[in-house]
C-alpha cells in the first residue's frame, strides 16, 4: 500500500516578506557558507512568533525592528526538523505594520545537488574543483537561508555575494557594484540589482571558473551561455536557439522579457536536465552543450528543446506562477508544450510536433493508463509528496492536452488567451480556473467545462467505433467512450462514472491531412454522420493524433486503414497514432497481441524516423516480455530484421547527399535494433567502424557512435568493455561520457556486468548519471535485468541516501524493476520496498508493481499464442 501522506501544514500568513536583502560568502575548501539577511517584512496581525522555512540551517541569531523602533532580539528560535521549519519566538507580539526581520546564520555546500550545494569537475590541467551552485526548486531554497519558500508567498531580493576574486558570480540580475571585500583582499563584493517580484524557488547564485560566449537578441536582451572553461564554442548552438527563442515568445505572449539578461549556464552535477531560475537558467552539461564533431543530431534537438522549455518558464512560471504545486502543471505542461512551438520555430526541418508524439503523448499515456496514476491536478503538501509529482502527467500529459485545446480553439484564441492571462496575473500567483477562464473568453468555447474533465480526473477515455450504416456517399459511425486500462483483467474500480469531453475530428482517404468534421463527444454514446465518403474510403478518427484519447476501429474499418499505411498516404502522426493504439488494446487484453504482429507487416515500407522510433519502443517492450521463453525471443529477432531490413537497406551506414537530421536519427535507430537482433553483416561492420575510430584512420561519426558502441560490446568480450572505458577515461566532452555509460549495459558476460555496476559506483561516473549506467544494465537483457535487480537491492542503503527526495531515486525504481514479468517479481519488489521505503518515490514503487503484474497477466493470456504465431511466421 502507498505510505500514509505526513503531516503537513502551510505557513501562516501572519507575517509575509516585501524584500530579502541576503548577503552570502560560500567557502570552496570547507565546503560552509555563511549568512546574513535584513528581510522587510509586513506584519498582518499581532503575533509573538515567526514561522519559516529553514532545514539544515544553523540560525545565530535573529531580531525584529518594527518601523520607527528599536530592536527587538528572538527569546528563542526552535527547530521543526520534518515540518522543515523553523519558529523564531519574541518577548512580546509585533505590532501590526512594517518592519525588518535581522538574521545571521551557517550552512553547509552540500553534497546533495539541492540547496546551495557544492558541483564537482575537473580543470584544463587535471586539477579537482568545486563550484558553488543552486537548486531550490522545489522547496530547498530554505536549505541555504531562512525564508518563506512557498511560491505564492512572493517578494523581492537584493544579493549580495562575497566570493574569491578570481571566479566568476553570477545571480538572476545583473551587477551593480563590485569591490573588495574589507576582511579579505583576496575576495570580492557583488552586489546584484534588485530582483522583480517572485518566488524564493527562482532565486540563484553560480560560483565557479567559467568562459562564456554572449549575443543579443532582437530586442536587445544580452544573452551569455556560459561554459567549462576553454570549452566557450561549445556554447554557440545553445545561444544561438536562446537568441531566436526570447524574441519568439515576446511575439507569441505579447510581453517583452523583463529583465535585462539572461544567462545559460552548464553546471557539472546536476540532478535535473535544467532549471528555469529568472535570468540564471542552470542546465547539464548534456543539456547545453554541442560540439561540432562529436555531438549526436538527438543531442542537438534535446539542447534546442531544453533551452526553449526553460525560456518559455520565464514567462510561465516565473513572471505567472502556480499558487501552490496542486498547479505544477500550469507550469510544466505549458513549457512542455511551448517549448515545440519555439523548437519548431527555429528548426522546422526537426519536425519536431510529429515527435512530439512519441516523446509526450505516448509517454504520458503509458503511464496515465495505469491504477496507480494521479490526475494534472492533485493536491500536494510535504515536501515529499511535491517532488513525486514532477513526473510525465504533470509534464507530458499536461503538455499533450494542452496541445488538444490549441488545436480546438486555434491558434489566434490560444494567442489572445495566453495574453491576457499572462498580463492580468503578472508578478503574482494564479490558479488553473484562471488560464481556463481566459481561453474561454478569447474563443467563445466552453474551455473550463472541457478541460476540467482532462485535468481533475485521472486516466483517458478509449474511443469504440464502428459502422452503423454506409451508402454510395455517406457513412454513419457509432461511437461510445470508456475509460483505458492498462491491465482490462485487473478491474479493481468501477469505471463507470469516467466520462470526458472530448474534441473528435475525422479524416478521410479523400481528405487525410484535414478534417472532414469535428464535434465535442461529452456522453457515453453518439452517432456521426459523415458525408462525401464512397463505400471503399477510409475513415480516420484524431487526425493527427492531436486528442488525448485511443481509439478501437471494428475490424472493417482498420483493415481499410492498413494499405493506407503501407502506401504511406495516411500522415506520419496517424501511422505512429493507429499502430501505439493497437500495441496498447493488445497488452491490455482487449485485443490479442497477433493481431497488432499481423499490423506490423504495414510498416515494412515505413521511412519516417518518428514512426519508426515508437515501432521500435514497442519491439523492445516484447523483447523484454519474451524474455520468458528463449525459443520465442529468438524468432521475434527473426520477425524485426525482416520487418527492419528494407530500412536499413535504404539508410545504409554512410549519409547521402542532401540528407537532414531525422535521416541522421533513423540511420542510428536502424543499426542499434539490427545489431541486437543478431544481424550479421551490421555487427561485423559495427566491430570493422570502431577499430578505424580506435586507430584514428577514420573518425566515427556521433550519430553512429552509440550503436556501433552497443553492438560491439553486445556480440564482444572483456576487451572490448576495457576498449570503452578506456574511450570514457580519455574523453572531455561529457556527452560522450555518457553516450558510453549508456551503453555498457549491452555486455552479456556476468562477470563482466559487475565490472559494468561496479564502474557506475565509482568515481568515475558522476553521481548524477550513476543510476543511467545501472539502469543500461536492467533494460538491454534478462541476465543484466537480473543482476541490476540484485545490485540495487544489496546497495540500497547507498543508493537511498545519496539520491532521497530527488526524481533520480525514482528513475532508478522505474529502471531496475520495469522488466520483470511475472507474479514472484511483483511480490519480491513489493516485499523490498515495503521493509525499505523509497522517499518520495512511494508512487514509482507503485506504478512499478502494477506494470509486472500487467506484463504477468498479459503473459498468462498471450503468450502461448504469441510463441505460435512466430513460430509459423518466421520459419
Amino acid at each position: 500500500m502507498p505510505a500514509q501522506k505526513k503531516p503537513f501544514s502551510r505557513l501562516p500568513s501572519t507575517v509575509v516578506p516585501v524584500n530579502y536583502n541576503l548577503w552570502l560568502k560560500p567557502c570552496l575548501k570547507n565546503f560552509v557558507f555563511e549568512g546574513k539577511q535584513q528581510i522587510d517584512v509586513k506584519v498582518n496581525e499581532a503575533t509573538n512568533n515567526i514561522v519559516l522555512n529553514c532545514l539544515d540551517i544553523k540560525i545565530a541569531s535573529a531580531s525584529f525592528t518594527a518601523e520607527g523602533k528599536s530592536a527587538i532580539a528572538s527569546s528563542d528560535i526552535s527547530f521543526q526538523v520534518e515540518n522543515e521549519k523553523v519558529v523564531i519566538q519574541f518577548p512580546s507580539d509585533l505590532p501590526i505594520g512594517n518592519g525588518v526581520l535581522d538574521m545571521n546564520f551557517t550552512g553547509e555546500l552540500n553534497n546533495k545537488m539541492k540547496g546551495f550545494y557544492r558541483s564537482k569537475y575537473v580543470s584544463g590541467n587535471g586539477e579537482e574543483k568545486f563550484a558553488a551552485v543552486t537548486q531550490f526548486e522545489a522547496t530547498d531554497a530554505r536549505r541555504c537561508f531562512p525564508c518563506w519558500d512557498e511560491p505564492a508567498m512572493k517578494a523581492t531580493f537584493d544579493t549580495t555575494l562575497v566570493v574569491p576574486k578570481d571566479l566568476v558570480a553570477l545571480s538572476n540580475m545583473n551587477v551593480i557594484d563590485e569591490s573588495v571585500y574589507s576582511e579579505d583582499n583576496t575576495l570580492k563584493v557583488m552586489k546584484y540589482a534588485q530582483t522583480p517580484i517572485m518566488s524564493t524557488y527562482l532565486l540563484a547564485f553560480v560560483v565557479g571558473e567559467f568562459d562564456y560566449v554572449e549575443d543579443q537578441t532582437s530586442n536587445g536582451v544580452k544573452v551569455r551561455v556560459y561554459t567549462p572553461v576553454g570549452k566557450s564554442a561549445q556554447g554557440k548552438f545553445a545561444l544561438e536557439v536562446a537568441t531566436k527563442a526570447l524574441p519568439f515568445y515576446k511575439d507569441y505572449f505579447g510581453i517583452p522579457y523583463p529583465l535585462a539578461k539572461m544567462d545559460l549556464i552548464a553546471i557539472a552535477d546536476f540532478c535535473a536536465g535544467a532549471m528555469e531560475n529568472w535570468g540564471l537558467v542552470t542546465y547539464r552539461e548534456t543539456a547545453l552543450l554541442i560540439d561540432e564533431t562529436s555531438s549526436s543530431a538527438h543531442t542537438r534537438q534535446w539542447v534546442a528543446l531544453v533551452v526553449s522549455h526553460e525560456l518559455a518558464h520565464q514567462w510561465f512560471g516565473n513572471l505567472v506562477t502556480m499558487e501552490w504545486w496542486t498547479h505544477l502543471w500550469l507550469n510544466e505542461g505549458f513549457a512542455s508544450f511551448m517549448e515545440y512551438l519555439a523548437t519548431d520555430h527555429c528548426h522546422p526541418k526537426f519536425d519536431i510536433w510529429t515527435q512530439f508524439v512519441t516523446h509526450d503523448l505516448v509517454r504520458a499515456m503509458d503511464l496515465d493508463s495505469l491504477d496507480n496514476s494521479h490526475p494534472i491536478e492533485i493536491p500536494v503538501g510535504h515536501p515529499d509528496e511535491v517532488d513525486e509529482i514532477f513526473d510525465a502527467i504533470s509534464y507530458s500529459k499536461g503538455a499533450s492536452v494542452i496541445r488538444m485545446l490549441h488545436n480546438w480553439i486555434g491558434d489566434e484564441s490560444f494567442r489572445k488567451g495566453m495574453n491576457v492571462y499572462l498580463k492580468k496575473h503578472a508578478y503574482k500567483n494564479a490558479f488553473t480556473e484562471d488560464l481556463w477562464a481566459a481561453l474561454g473568453d478569447a474563443s467563445g468555447k466552453p474551455v473550463q467545462q472541457v478541460m476540467t474533465t482532462w485535468t481533475k480526473q485521472m486516466g483517458y477515455p478509449v474511443l469504440n467505433v464502428e459502422v452503423k450504416e454506409r451508402t454510395d456517399n455517406s457513412i454513419t459511425l457509432s461511437l461510445s467512450q470508456s475509460k483505458f486500462r492498462a491491465n482490462s483483467m485487473s478491474a479493481n474500480t468501477d469505471d463507470s462514472a469516467s466520462l470526458w469531453s472530448i474534441p473528435v475530428s475525422f479524416s478521410t482517404s479523400s481528405s487525410p491531412k484535414e478534417p472532414v468534421k469535428s464535434i465535442l463527444f461529452d456522453s457515453q454514446t453518439t452517432e456521426v454522420k459523415i458525408d462525401g465518403v464512397a463505400r471503399d474510403a477510409w475513415v480516420k478518427l484524431n487526425p493527427g493524433t492531436y486528442g488525448f484519447y485511443r481509439v478501437r476501429y471494428s475490424s472493417d474499418l482498420l483493415t481499410a486503414l492498413l494499405p493506407a499505411v503501407r502506401d504511406r498516404t495516411l500522415p506520419a502522426r496517424d501511422r505512429l497514432g493507429l499502430q501505439n493504439d493497437l500495441f496498447a488494446l493488445a497488452s491490455s487484453g482487449v485485443a490479442p497481441t497477433t493481431d497488432f504482429l499481423k499490423a506490423l507487416a504495414a510498416y515494412e515500407n515505413e521511412t519516417d524516423f518518428t514512426v519508426w522510433s515508437d515501432v521500435d519502443g514497442k519491439i523492445g517492450t516484447l523483447f523484454s516480455l519474451l524474455w520468458n521463453n528463449d525459443e520465442a525471443h529468438g524468432n521475434f529477432k527473426k520477425f524485426t530484421l525482416k520487418l527492419m531490413k528494407r530500412t536499413a537497406d535504404n539508410m545504409g551506414w554512410e549519409a547521402k547527399d542532401g540528407e537532414g537530421h531525422l535521416e541522421s536519427l533513423l540511420r542510428s535507430l536502424v543499426i542499434r535494433r539490427m545489431g541486437e537482433c543478431g544481424c550479421t553483416n551490421t555487427i561485423t561492420e559495427s566491430a570493422k567502424r570502431l577499430s578505424s575510430h580506435l586507430d584514428k584512420s577514420c573518425c566515427l561519426h556521433a550519430d553512429l557512435r552509440a550503436p556501433v558502441y552497443g553492438n560491439v560490446l553486445s556480440h564482444g568480450g572483456k576487451k572490448d568493455l576495457e576498449t570503452l572505458l578506456t574511450l570514457h577515461k580519455e574523453t572531455d566532452l561529457h556527452e560522450e561520457r555518457n553516450r558510453i555509460e549508456r551503453c555498457l549495459g549491452s555486455a552479456k558476460d556476468p562477470t563482466l556486468i559487475k565490472e559494468v555496476l561496479d564502474f557506475a559506483m565509482s568515481d568515475r561516473v558522476r553521481s548524477n548519471d550513476r543510476i543511467f549506467v545501472i539502469g543500461s544494465v536492467a533494460t538491454k537483457h534478462k541476465v543484466g535485468r537480473d543482476l541490476a535487480w540484485k545490485y540495487t537491492k544489496d546497495n540500497w542503503d547507498t543508493l537511498h541516501e545519496m539520491y532521497k527526495g530527488m526524481f533520480l531515486i525514482s528513475r532508478l525504481v522505474k529502471n531496475t524493476t520495469e522488466n520483470f514479468g511475472t507474479e514472484e517479481m511483483a511480490k519480491d519488489v513489493e516485499d523490498f520496498f515495503e521493509k525499505n521505503p523509497a522517499m518520495a518515490a512511494e508512487r514509482t514503487v507503485q506504478q512499478s508493481i502494477e506494470q509486472i503484474r500487467q506484463k504477468s497477466d498479459w503473459w498468462k493470456r498471450d503468450g502461448e499464442a504469441i510463441c505460435a504465431w512466430l513460430k509459423e511466421n518466421t520459419a
